[in-house]
């Protein structure tokens, strides 16, 4: 397997002409065609190594892990089944694989948003949820500082709902596949995102404004 440090965040582009995931899977699962596998792992290799990267918030721990959840599809492929989709059966090893690994390293997680590129849309997204539509003359300022306020809250927030947020919003899963990558009903998500936006929008409330005035 190839590594996946370094490379900019995407999500796999499937050409018409090209096999599905979930063929390319099949495929490997009942001829051991090895090709499919290493193809597998090259279209989800940007996508869920920066995944790992935000919810470990380690560069290193992300990579040993996005290893191990590949070495996992390697083991448990006879275990697929046909008819299920394989992004969240994916996303459901990486992350328990994640969760391992922050025990096996007695560690907590800190989770960085920082990202480049088409991340930043998403947190846009975010940024326009909580903005209340006011963002007065100086708007690209306040947008950028908006960004960033809302990669440290996301940071803080508690781990139940921090988990959905980086789902959803930072890697645009639907709610049906958060859902079942962390085996909560799709109802559930929904509410942590809904009392996650509170407590976003409750703290954006009361964040101190910088006038750029000295006192």
């Amino acid at each position: 397997m190839s590594g996946a440090t370094g490379k900019t965040p995407e999500s796999p582009q499937v050409r018409p002409s090209e096999p599905s995931d979930e063929e390319l899977l099949l495929r490997y699962r009942d001829s051991g065609e090895q090709q499919a596998f290493d193809h597998l792992v090259k279209r989800f290799e940007a996508e869920l190594y920066n995944y790992l990267r935000r919810y470990l918030g380690n560069a290193a721990m992300a990579e040993d892990v996005f290893q191990a959840s590949f070495l996992q599809v390697h083991l448990k492929s006879h275990l697929f089944e046909e008819g299920r989709r394989f992004k969240p059966w994916l996303y459901t090893i990486a992350t328990n694989q994640a969760i391992d690994a922050i025990l096996r390293s007695g560690k907590h997680r800190a989770v960085s948003l920082d990202s480049q590129g088409p991340e930043d849309s998403d947190v846009g997204t975010l940024v326009n949820i909580l903005s209340d539509g006011e963002l007065g003359p100086q708007e690209e300022m306040e947008v950028r500082e908006r960004k960033d306020w809302v990669r440290e809250s996301v940071n803080e927030l508690a781990e139940p709902l921090r988990g959905v947020v980086l789902l959803v919003f930072f890697q645009g899963l639907k709610y049906r596949d958060a859902a079942e990558i962390l085996d909560i009903p799709v109802g559930t998500v929904k509410s942590r995102l809904h009392s996650a936006l509170i407590k976003l929008g409750g703290a954006l409330k009361r964040r101190p404004i910088d006038t750029g005035e000295d006192e």
